[in-house]
């Protein structure tokens, strides 16, 4: 990789917006404000980004200079596990726990959300004095008591669900009151951290940073694309006739997006005196969200194979951790909560056993030996095991991961010892933590205090009749073509504080459709309201698309029909929304139903 192909590429361009601090530390003497005072973290998560999806990791196609550092000047795994898909990484780093102790087996309409007897790492730093805070995809409940400000992080602002519509100065939440982004979104929630790292810096913090891309929809700013759009791929897929090539490179253009905003961040602890004592993680939740050069494995997200697992993750803390450390250990996820609470010397809040373990012996090279443990990983109903030289995967076959990486050659008839103790290992793993058939009967909570507002998303109902989602994955959705009086749609919930409710619709109605009574009910209370005025927003999203979307929804801009107050009992119900009458060929598009506890 030559000088030129960096310029041409405008690296050195980016380098210089970054500072040199973000990709070579620029003062190794560095001071620790105090000598034994407590690691400050910073623990980053990218969405969908692969293994392969690194120049540490041999790919040619883009450069990850500022990420590339973390290993040099600290420790680099190269054998580190997660889940196939997004929620259940998230539970498995808060928790320490595999995901599905903690009721977290989906992505969406309440599967993601972790059961509130479980306590998170948030938890844990907070009850130790860190000033806490997360900023970007949570991911693991939107309500309060699931939302991150209920879960040990003091500051949080982002989107609580899952993917997004629109990366792009688009609507999001902090604390609990819907505000409008500033800018791409990385580079928001970056500032966000950037500014609770200053302000924090004379006390420890723990500041988790769950970015969203590359995440689709593949959006991303004109002068990462630019780079990238016609570039000629050094490094495919295995399988390159299934490799959608625009799509490639999009998700390469996010991926130095993610890198300059890591620089961004190394950059303020340089600047700030904090770089020797902050340990900086950075991890991925799962495999690439599309075909592309993985290192030859096998499977991408989605899959309980290497490639579906198996991502990059850094460890860098230059007062402890030696630079260019290697660590071929297997660990993963679950490790991160055990291991950080042992660094920092604080105990790990709850009392529910662990599955991950300290790595910290390995990350100081202090280890004299090693268990060779198993790790599972389970993906709708689908369980492999790794152990540090094996995986046996859903299906029963062995693969000797240290010859055959990329799982071409099943050896359990060579090996069948092996592959039976493996096999009775990830029988007696099922029969403990995984139920079936999973059931999933938690309602959705309203009415606390010290929350007073509810946001209820169009995914999290459920649609009667002809309503019909905008798109097919329900995370950002929202409902349209209600064009009966036979159709509704409905909220499990349950009331935590009876009281008086301020209640709101949001939604759009163009002028044709004006002057349909929509009525709101619960337990026998009820209030309604009619459409008088109109609001007819474009949908946005496809003008900044790189490549067409799949899943997620369109957006536009729905705004509130106030539907009066309505009282709520203490109780579990149906919340529902019908209609009156609907005056013309339909009632509204609804994207939320709001509830304020007066």
């Amino acid at each position: 990789m030559g000088i030129d192909r960096l310029t041409r590429r405008g690296f050195l361009k980016r380098c210089a917006a970054v500072g040199t601090a973000g990709i070579l530390l620029s003062n190794r003497a560095m001071k620790i404000r105090a000598g034994d005072k407590r690691p400050n973290i910073v623990m980053i998560l990218s969405d969908d980004q692969g293994f392969g999806d690194l120049s540490v990791h041999g790919n040619s196609n883009l450069q990850t200079p500022n990420i590339d550092s973390l290993a040099r000047d600290g420790a680099i795994f190269d054998r580190f596990f997660v889940c196939a898909v997004c929620s259940p990484t998230r539970a498995e780093m808060l928790t320490g726990r595999y995901h599905l102790r903690g009721g977290v087996h989906g992505t969406s309409a309440g599967v993601e959300r972790l059961d509130l007897d479980e306590k998170t790492i948030g938890d844990t730093f907070k009850a130790a004095g860190y000033a806490t805070a997360a900023y970007g995809k949570w991911h693991n409940g939107s309500q309060w008591p699931y939302h991150p400000n209920a879960r040990g992080f003091d500051d949080y602002y982002g989107m609580p669900s899952g993917h997004w519509g629109h990366y792009f100065g688009w609507k999001l939440e902090h604390n609990g009151e819907i505000v409008w982004g500033n800018g791409y979104i990385v580079d928001d929630f970056t500032d966000h951290g950037l500014d609770f790292i200053e302000k924090n810096q004379d006390r420890p913090f723990f500041c988790y940073l769950p970015f969203n891309t590359p995440h689709s929809p593949m959006q991303v700013p004109d002068s990462y694309w630019d780079e990238f759009k016609d570039l000629p791929l050094e490094m495919r897929n295995r399988d390159p006739e299934k490799e959608d090539v625009d799509k490639t490179r999009a998700a390469l253009a996010m991926c130095e997006n993610i890198d300059y905003n890591v620089g961004r961040i190394l950059k303020k602890l340089d600047k700030l005196g904090l770089a020797d004592n902050t340990i900086v993680i950075y991890f991925s939740d799962n495999g690439p969200n599309s075909v592309r050069w993985n290192d030859g494995m096998k499977g991408k997200k989605g899959s309980t194979d290497e490639g579906g697992l198996r991502v990059p993750c850094m460890v860098r803390w230059p007062a402890k951790i030696k630079a260019g450390t290697k660590i071929p250990h297997i660990a993963g996820a679950i490790d991160l909560l055990p291991t950080l609470a042992d660094i920092a010397g604080i105990d790990i809040v709850g009392d529910k056993p662990l599955d991950g373990m300290s790595i910290k012996p390995l990350l100081l090279g202090t280890a004299r030996s090693w268990p060779d443990r198993m790790i599972f990983s389970h993906q709708k109903g689908k369980v492999s095991v790794r152990t540090q030289r094996y995986r046996l995967d859903n299906n029963g076959a062995l693969f000797d991961m240290t010859v055959d990486p990329g799982q071409y050659k099943n050896i359990a008839a060579d090996k069948p010892q092996i592959a039976a103790n493996l096999s009775a290992a990830l029988n007696q793993w099922k029969n403990e933590v995984l139920p079936e058939p999973i059931v999933d009967d938690r309602p959705f909570p309203v009415g606390y205090r010290e929350f007073p507002v509810t946001y209820l998303p169009a995914r999290d109902g459920i649609a009667h009749g002809n309503i019909e989602r905008s798109n097919s994955a329900p995370n950002c959705s929202f409902y349209t073509n209600w064009t009966s009086l036979d159709d509704k749609i409905t909220w499990d919930i349950d009331v935590a504080t009876a009281g008086n409710y301020k209640a709101q619709v949001y939604y759009t109605c163009p002028q044709p459709d004006l002057g349909s009574t929509v009525k709101l009910e619960f337990g026998g209370s009820s209030t309604q309201a009619t459409v008088t005025q109109a609001n007819d927003p474009p949908l946005i999203g496809a003008e900044s698309d790189r490549v067409p979307r799949g899943s997620e929804s369109y957006v536009k801009d729905f705004k509130p029909l106030e539907m009066g107050t309505i009282t709520l009992a203490k109780a579990r119900g149906l919340l529902t929304l019908d209609a009156v009458n609907i005056a013309a060929a339909q009632a509204m598009d609804v994207r939320w139903v709001v509830l304020t506890l007066l």
